[in-house]
């Protein structure tokens, strides 16, 4: 007899499928956090150095670098990747029909990282 796991397909967001508020401002902070724990890594510099060029403590760029994102606002975030060369483009546009479980008439929040 064959053992079937029943699963569900992911919106894309792992925050809001397991129902957790400001669900996309979390996945946008996640991709800016990942983008620069890349970009700190790829740089081979020590955490002392790293902290002077993002203007920042040593354990700033210790908890950047393990994706412990959660005590920096978005703004700081994406501060840091104008320090590591990286253009920040935000754009407004009306938002798309409502999918999912965001509310009826409510926008998202989007953040994409080019590699």
């Amino acid at each position: 007899m064959r053992n079937l796991v029943k699963h569900t397909t992911s919106s894309g967001n792992v925050f809001s499928d397991v129902g957790l508020a400001n669900a996309d401002e979390m996945l946008a902070k996640a991709e800016m956090a990942a983008k620069i724990a890349r970009l700190l890594e790829s740089r081979k510099l020590t955490q002392k150095a790293l902290a002077a060029l993002l203007d920042a403590s040593q354990s700033d760029v210790s908890l950047l670098a393990n994706h412990k994102f959660g005590r920096f606002s978005t703004e700081r975030l994406m501060q840091f990747l104008v320090r590591l060369g990286q253009d920040v483009e935000i754009t407004i546009r009306p938002g798309a029909k409502a999918k999912g479980t965001r509310a009826k008439g409510m926008g998202r929040i989007t953040v994409k990282a080019a590699e």
